[in-house]
């Protein structure tokens, strides 16, 4: 067998000289080895990080990463050979005679599997490899300790503190985040966090080629596109753009605390913290969160403002006019805005309206002129027609230098606080009246502060007639509660009601605000009924709608585990997720308030003969992909991991927009972190969504979910229900038939016809076929939530399905899975939909 002479030396060495199992650096006499044990691990001085070959997820494949070594759950933060595994334990990481980190197999040493290909050493001089307690592998001259390669240059989809991401412009290096295809698959996936450094530059996260979030310019205090970087206190950033490079990189105030940031498979940035006496990572921030933060949300000159929940997020700019106003009044606003006509610009009396708390539109196109002041950038801006816009480049210390914007302007939204001015150009008449708007809104403020002042007198005046108005509100209470049949006693003994009260995750609401609120829970009011309680709309005294569930007395859930299933929901963060905004308990009544969502639940459409004809293909196809984004924040992405138990379509809830978000958590069980399966002797749910595991023997997992997500897709499809009887089949739901039609290679029979033509019947076919892999018999053929996505999003070929679990059979009526006809839900109202 004939080698290259490094090859034979390296050979050589494993023979005569060993491996040690745990090894402080990586040399060419001691090298880093696979094995079916797991292999050596190169352990950071500080026990932070560690090196070594590992599988990710349920992948058989090795690969060589850095993960944290004190953490129980693997969280890998470094891959090395992520596009290149080893199939086999035979791997072995080494230094040739040139100085490189060389990765082979064992089993074919001819060609290294990876290698860092960036040093040649001088004569008589050897490399020595040290991961560093930061996470950084460093490869180094061991004499002169002159610095060859490290990992923080080549990142994967983690950035760890101290990390840059950017530009070398005098090597042309580029530093930027790459997600993995899947949990499983370590490989170059579909989203990139990177600079762009065209205009002013700015950091951009990529789906593919195309801007799915802008994270902004450097603004002189943080990136534009990004609030948290200089409202939390626990880490710092640095910014830089000279001759040399362009970069970011933030740092920890405390390096006792483990902080990183995640560019994940399904598209999110994530920032996520764990603190020493803490066993879970906090996640911070995701981006993009809302629809605001996709990029160009609203168009070329739209403004999205997130705070308008009442209606359409997107508003044009003073000046502008929707391009489409068919599209806007359906809610979108993708072909944005458009000068009104008639709009004089570049004419006498024109000028510039200030808009405050802005993120500014996107700057790779800008002009930037340092030194300037604000006032010297309006009048260079003024010099040409083509500039529509400009800002302050630096907002720290009152600022310096100028953006001035030339052309469209893209991806602009409004901020609470902590966005930064932002001047528009507009003509003569636009700028009048947005002056005298401006006037009308300081004469508002001036009589509110009057008003402030005056009540602060009447407020002396008040408190001699106080016991008076307390005595009269005691009444008033008391008969306000007997019209709307509640008991009027304490509403919990009072260290109780204080302690709830000061729950800071959740406010406590009382009983008398919700009555106001929902007019005495009148009829007309209510917004559906079921055996276990009422929903009713309600409007806040701030105006907020809001919707109110006010649970059956019967339900049969005591106080500890109502006040537990609150602390649940509340800390379920996620735009595809009912937002649960307060609590409200008396004697033996508990209430939720939730977001009040007007498009009501998805069954209302696809079940609707007239309704359904508004969810053209691509309108469910988003609908499916954000029930399914739901489903893995519940499973994988939020703190706790989430099992729904009663996922179907009247507990998809649709915003004003139509986007999906998951409710009725009062069947969810919480999993430990390494929990994969739970038993339960009570089965809850509804027919034609559960599990046969589950339905049979109580068995229930990120499985069971997956099941219901897989009926509830193929209902999309075809606007039926799974418990509908189809004329013609041998099946007595919509499962069996689609599996019939599948045998028969008919299965598009099965698409809704309200659905226009033409149709991607591509998409739509890939779907039916992943649905199918949803709903097989056998829990472990099914696919996870991070799987579907990735099928959803991607063109790669699919697995032929197995027989589906398509019907239940019972010797009786008293083996039924509720005994009720409707779902076994402690706190959700869930009718029973029978087969």
């Amino acid at each position: 067998m004939n080698f290259v002479p490094g090859i034979q030396y390296i050979l050589f060495q494993f023979l005569f000289l060993g491996l040690c199992t745990c090894l402080d650096t990586i040399s060419i006499t001691q090298p880093l080895r696979d094995g079916d044990g797991g292999g050596d691990v190169l352990v950071s001085n500080g026990d932070t990080f560690a090196l070594g070959f590992f599988s990710p997820g349920n992948s058989n494949y090795r690969y060589v990463g850095i993960w944290y070594h004190k953490i129980t759950e693997e969280t890998v933060v470094w891959v090395a050979n992520r596009d290149n595994p080893i199939n086999n334990t035979s791997g072995f990481l080494s230094i040739d005679t040139q100085g490189n980190l060389v990765l082979y197999d064992n089993n074919d040493q001819t060609v290294p599997v990876w290698s860092t290909n960036s040093s040649s050493l001088p004569t008589n001089e050897y490399a020595v490899a040290q991961l560093l307690n930061s996470g950084n592998l460093v490869l180094f001259q061991n004499e002169s300790k002159r610095l060859l390669w490290q990992s923080f240059d080549y990142p994967t989809d983690t950035m760890l503190p101290d990390m840059k991401l950017g530009i070398d412009r005098r090597t042309g290096l580029n530093r930027f985040l790459t997600s993995w295809k899947s949990a499983d698959d370590p490989r170059i996936g579909n989203y990139t966090l990177r600079i762009d450094p065209a205009g002013y530059p700015q950091l951009i996260l990529y789906d593919g080629q195309v801007p799915r979030f802008r994270a902004g310019h450097w603004n002189g205090i943080r990136l534009s596109g990004v609030l948290v970087f200089k409202m939390d206190p626990l880490y710092y950033d640095t910014y830089v753009n000279n001759e040399s490079e362009i970069s970011v990189m933030w740092s920890m105030y405390n390096i006792s605390i483990l902080s990183r940031l995640v560019v994940d498979a399904s598209g999110f940035v994530r920032r996520t913290v764990r603190y020493e006496q803490e066993r879970g990572w906090r996640e911070f921030t995701t981006s993009p969160e809302e629809p605001c933060d996709q990029y160009g949300h609203c168009g070329a000159f739209g403004l999205c403002d997130p705070n308008n929940t009442t209606e359409f997020e997107c508003a044009c700019l003073p000046g502008f006019e929707p391009k489409s106003r068919s599209e806007w009044n359906f809610r979108d606003g993708t072909h944005g805005c458009v000068r009104k006509p008639g709009s004089l610009i570049c004419s006498k009396g024109e000028g510039f309206v200030k808009l405050e708390n802005v993120k500014v539109p996107d700057t790779s196109k800008v002009v930037v002129i340092n030194g300037l002041s604000l006032e010297a950038c309006e009048k260079e801006c003024l010099r040409s027609c083509n500039c529509t816009a400009y800002a302050s480049a630096n907002i720290s210390e009152g600022g310096s230098g100028c953006i001035a914007w030339h052309g469209d302007l893209v991806d602009t939204r409004i901020f609470t606080a902590g966005g930064q001015d932002f001047y528009l150009r507009v003509d003569e008449l636009e700028l009048a009246q947005y002056a005298k708007k401006s006037k009308g809104s300081v004469a508002t403020k001036r009589i509110r502060i009057t008003m402030v002042v005056l009540g602060v007198i009447i407020f002396f005046i008040i408190t001699v007639i106080a016991c008076w108005f307390a005595k009269r509100k005691r009444k008033e209470h008391r008969k306000l509660l007997s019209n709307a049949n509640i008991t009027p006693q304490a509403s919990l003994p009072a260290e109780k009601l204080e302690e709830s009260r000061a729950r800071p995750d959740l406010p406590f609401f009382d009983i008398t605000t919700l009555i106001t609120a929902t007019d005495n829970f009148s009829v007309r009011n209510m917004l559906g009924q079921g055996g276990f309680g009422s929903v009713y709309k309600g409007q806040l005294v701030n105006g907020q709608e809001i919707a109110v569930k006010r649970l059956s007395k019967h339900s049969g859930q005591g106080m500890h585990e109502f006040m537990n299933e609150v602390t649940v929901i509340a800390k379920l963060q996620h735009r595809n997720l009912v937002r649960l905004l307060g609590y409200c308990i008396h004697e033996e009544e508990k209430m939720l308030l939730y977001e009040y969502l007007p498009n009501k639940s998805l069954d209302h459409f696809i079940f609707d003969v007239t309704k359904r004809a508004h969810l053209d293909w691509s309108r469910r196809f988003e609908i499916v992909n954000g029930i399914a984004r739901g489903i893995l924040y519940l499973h994988q992405d939020s703190r706790l991991k989430i099992i729904h138990r009663d996922l179907k379509a009247s507990n998809v809830l649709l915003d004003a927009s139509m986007n999906p978000k998951i409710s009725d958590f009062g069947m969810a069980k919480m999993f430990g972190e390494d929990q994969i399966q739970a038993n339960t002797r009570r089965v809850v749910g509804t027919y034609g969504y559960m599990a046969p595991e589950y339905a049979m023997q109580g068995l229930y997992s990120t499985k069971s979910d997956v099941f219901s997500f897989g009926v509830l897709l193929l209902e999309i499809i075809s606007s039926r229900k799974n418990t509908e009887c189809i004329n013609g089949s041998q099946f007595p739901n919509l499962i069996g038939h689609v599996w019939e039609l599948w045998n028969d290679g008919r299965v598009l029979d099965i698409v809704d016809p309200a659905l226009c033509h033409p149709l991607s019947t591509d998409e739509v076919s890939r779907c039916i076929h992943i649905g199918l892999l949803c709903v097989q018999e056998a829990a472990a053929q099914r696919p996870t939530m991070s799987d579907v996505i990735f099928m959803l999003a991607n063109e790669t070929p699919l697995p032929p399905p197995n027989t589906p679990a398509f019907t239940f059979h019972y010797a009786d009526s008293s083996k039924s899975i509720s005994g009720e006809a409707v779902s076994l839900n402690r706190v959700s109202i869930t009718a029973l939909e029978a087969r």
